[in-house]
């Protein structure tokens, strides 16, 4: 089992950037595909980006492409969501997500999240 907060939310401009990180507990974090999601107000929890155990492979969604970057430290249990010129629709809660199926853009398939964090962008 892997307990997931996520920090680094915050108010920013449109064009701004935001850096966010997801601490995991445990020993096997490395172990676990990692993804980011976000929910905006009135709308379905929608993939943001994922990667594979080793950091090697990443996919994001068409909306995020060329903004954002998911990478990882395997040594400090840590996932990271390097997100720049944001757009006020990027405005949502986002959460950090493990699971075992690499490239997985469904919520489903991740048996374990975190409790959210808030990035709204103003125009």
């Amino acid at each position: 089992q892997v307990q997931l907060v996520e920090s680094g939310g915050g108010l920013v401009q449109a064009g701004g950037s935001l850096r966010l990180s997801c601490a995991a507990s445990g020993r096997t974090f490395g172990t676990y595909v990692m993804s980011w999601f976000r929910q905006a107000p009135g709308k379905e929890r929608e993939f943001v980006a994922t990667i594979s155990r080793t950091g090697v492979t990443t996919n994001y969604a068409d909306s995020v492409k060329g903004r954002f970057a998911i990478s990882r430290d395997n040594a400090k249990n840590t996932v990271y969501l390097q997100m720049n010129s944001l757009k006020p629709e990027d405005t949502a809660v986002y959460y950090c997500a493990a699971g075992v199926k690499i490239g997985s853009s469904r919520s489903d398939e991740y048996a374990y999240w975190g409790q959210g964090t808030q990035v709204t962008v103003s125009s």
